[in-house]
């Protein structure tokens, strides 16, 4: 337990928690949205994953991968135990989740400002019906990601509710582990959600091939230390769900699962 749980919160304080939970999730949300845009290469976003002329193909390779590994140590480092244990010495216990959704926010702002277009096609579907499926795939994968998030806490995972709590003047207890709805055929929706969102595209660019590459590499790894992080907190718990759900495809015949999902 932190310092910060040793003595009441002055309400000032409080309050300064909330409006900051709240504002960080509406930077978060602003940013969501721009990514469906942003990866899809939809005409409504002044910048997307393929816009604007490609330039030396060298320095773009050096800039999106910078970008690209930037998100990836953000993303995964400050969600790791030591780090929250040692950031919550110096912010309120409340306000690290909010702090850590608006730091990934501003990481994907950057990304989303700077990435570099790169031409070439490595596939161009040109048959309409072709074209659509992939895009109405592409949407799929969104709304599979909500509903994954959903089922989780929508609210805890962006933070809300801890803010929320820490207005309240009440400790944060993370939520039981549980295996809601896709949880319980798979132990990580929203990284195959994800993974659909970066793959389903009618015309694949060369630069959208190295986002998509690189970014389900980083999931990948991203699973391994979650899992690890997950046996460490939940033991035997989140072992038997491994044993008993696979990471991503569900089984057409499954075994009867014990245990319960968490948020990282």
């Amino acid at each position: 337990m932190s310092h910060h749980a040793t003595s009441p919160t002055p309400r000032a304080k409080r309050i300064a928690i909330l409006i900051w939970g709240v504002a960080c999730y509406a930077l978060f949300f602003a940013c969501f949205l721009y990514a469906i845009a942003f990866v899809g290469n939809l005409a409504i976003a002044p910048k997307t994953i393929d816009s604007g002329e490609p330039g030396p193909i060298g320095l773009a390779l050096a800039v999106n991968l910078g970008l690209l590994s930037l998100f990836a140590v953000q993303h995964s480092g400050m969600a790791r135990p030591g780090f929250k244990r040692a950031w919550t010495k110096v912010i309120p216990d409340a306000a690290e989740r909010p702090t850590y959704v608006l730091v990934s926010t501003l990481t994907l702002v950057v990304l989303f400002a700077y990435w570099q277009p790169i031409g070439g096609e490595v596939w161009s579907v040109t048959n309409p019906v072709g074209a659509a499926a992939l895009r109405a795939l592409y949407f799929a994968g969104w709304a599979m990601l909500l509903y994954a998030i959903a089922l989780l806490g929508h609210f805890e995972l962006f933070g809300i509710r801890q803010a929320w709590l820490g207005f309240r003047g009440r400790p944060y207890a993370p939520q039981p582990f549980e295996t809601p709805g896709l949880y319980r055929h798979m132990r990580h929706p929203i990284y195959v959600s994800w993974a659909v969102i970066f793959w389903a595209t009618p015309v694949m660019s060369a630069g959208h091939l190295l986002f998509a590459v690189v970014a389900t590499a980083y999931m990948v790894l991203a699973v391994f230390v979650e899992e690890r992080d997950l046996v460490g907190h939940f033991g035997d718990t989140y072992r038997r769900y491994q044993e008993t759900t696979p990471k991503y495809l569900p089984r057409l015949r499954r075994k009867r699962a014990t245990g319960k999902a968490a948020i990282a």
